[in-house]
């Protein structure tokens, strides 16, 4: 961890009027994180939830505030920014590193219009304020900014969305009454509290445009990471893994030189995870002992129980024995078309329809959703690409599903095996000396680990 990389050999110092005139041949100084098992536990903690709120999260806020050099030193690393007030901690992160993946599973587009629409009209409200007042502000906003309301039931879903996502940020917070009221009673009794303080913190990456000038630029703006080893940082962390497959030269150049030195290594043991380095790429992993629920893992845990997860894990074996590998992405990934997918879903179906434990009827009746469910979880958690191929002739496009080596490391796992009868080991017969090893170990696929391509120094 104290190994400093990525820099030349070792010289004599140099005079300071040499070493103004040759700043790159400084060493470079290695970041030594704060070991500290509180202390990576909140880091975890706030990875996966931004906002601790008082009177909901006391102890961790009074944790944080014992942690807090260990804490920013951290966070520093990926370029986030971290809040501590008497009642409040936000973590300000970057944008997901793959934004279509989570807005698959992130709030609908109307959810979020009405999301900042509440936000405009609670800037000008009072401490104090009923939730019929608050929303008929939001459709004051809602016609200056142009924006047509048709105040039915979808409209109310959306509005109910984003007082609901409001709540649990502690920003405007409900303090009598039903949230859940509203969707059949616009003027339900509901009283909230506006936190005015707390609005600044709501957008983590402001930037320097107009959003409502050039929202594009402001989106690539707030997009934009021009430092290769942030982005593989911030990926690592805020990511199930890395593909090696998917990086550009920079990212490459990173994962093969500084991975495991002052900036991959270091991190992952500041958060309590560790790093495994494969030929296919590199992940942080969460330790067994880590965690006890599978929601500290963030909101796609996999496996998990479940339809959909169950459908994942045998998709995953089916494609380890009839995928192909043409035209990969990598070396590891295996290829499905759309309709080797829904076919395999369908056959999978059948074999689990009745029985405890069997899956859900809506599913098997529609192997087309089952295989959206499927595709969004399997994206969603980077174990799978999507990708459509427009033929150059009339034909239809190709829509391939490319399983990344990620997958191997649940092999067989979606399988049963057949039961058998137990058989007895005669007394005289000797125990092995070695165990079997199994398919897979660690992360990615059965291929050895790189242990020595990064370029070490003396």
């Amino acid at each position: 961890m104290s190994e400093a990389t990525d820099t030349p050999a070792h010289e004599p110092a140099p005079a300071p009027d040499t070493a103004a005139a040759h700043p790159a041949q400084r060493r470079r100084r290695a970041w030594h994180p704060e070991a500290d098992a509180e202390a990576a536990a909140l880091l975890r903690r706030l990875a996966a939830t931004c906002w601790l709120i008082g009177g909901r999260h006391d102890e961790l806020i009074a944790a944080i505030r014992r942690n807090e050099h260990a804490l920013r030193s951290a966070v520093a690393r990926l370029g986030w920014v971290l809040i501590i007030e008497r009642d409040l901690v936000r973590l300000r992160k970057s944008p997901p590193p793959r934004p279509q993946a989570w807005a698959a599973q992130g709030p609908s587009p109307a959810a979020c219009s009405w999301f900042f629409l509440l936000l405009a009209a609670a800037e000008s409200m009072p401490p104090r304020t009923a939730l019929g007042h608050l929303v008929t502000q939001a459709h004051a906003a809602a016609a200056e900014a142009g924006l047509p309301t048709h105040h039915d039931i979808a409209e109310r879903r959306a509005i109910l969305a984003a007082l609901h996502m409001l709540d649990d940020r502690g920003v405007v917070e409900r303090l009598d009454g039903d949230l859940d009221r509203y969707l059949h009673d616009e003027q339900a009794p509901v009283l909230l509290a506006v936190h005015h303080t707390r609005l600044a913190y709501v957008i983590a990456n402001p930037g320097t445009l107009d959003p409502a000038a050039d929202p594009h630029a402001w989106l690539e703006q707030a997009h934009r990471e021009p430092d290769a080893a942030r982005r593989m940082r911030r990926a690592l962390v805020d990511d199930t893994c890395v593909h090696a497959a998917l990086l550009d030269d920079a990212e490459a150049q990173w994962l093969s030189q500084r991975v495991r030195g002052d900036d991959g290594g270091p991190l992952a043991g500041a958060f309590g995870l560790v790093l495994e380095r494969r030929a296919e790429g590199a992940a942080f992993v969460v330790p067994d002992e880590a965690f006890r629920h599978f929601h500290e893992l963030g909101p796609m845990p996999f496996p998990a129980p479940g339809t959909i997860a169950h459908a994942a894990l045998l998709l995953l074996d089916h494609a380890a024995l009839h995928g192909t590998t043409d035209n990969a992405p990598g070396p590891g990934w295996r290829g499905l078309t759309q309709e080797a997918v829904i076919e395999a879903l369908t056959a999978f179906g059948a074999n689990n329809a009745s029985g405890r434990g069997g899956w859900s009827t809506e599913y098997i009746q529609d192997p087309l959703l089952l295989a959206g469910k499927v595709g969004d979880l399997l994206t969603g958690t980077h174990l799978a690409r999507l990708t459509h191929t427009a033929p150059q002739t009339d034909e239809k496009t190709i829509s391939m599903w490319w399983l990344a080596p990620t997958t191997g490391r649940w092999a067989e796992e979606g399988t049963a095996l057949p039961k058998t009868a137990r058989t007895r080991v005669p007394r005289g017969t000797p125990t092995p000396k070695h165990p079997r090893i199994p398919l897979q170990q660690g992360l990615f696929s059965e291929t050895e680990a790189e242990e020595n391509t990064e370029e070490r120094t003396a």
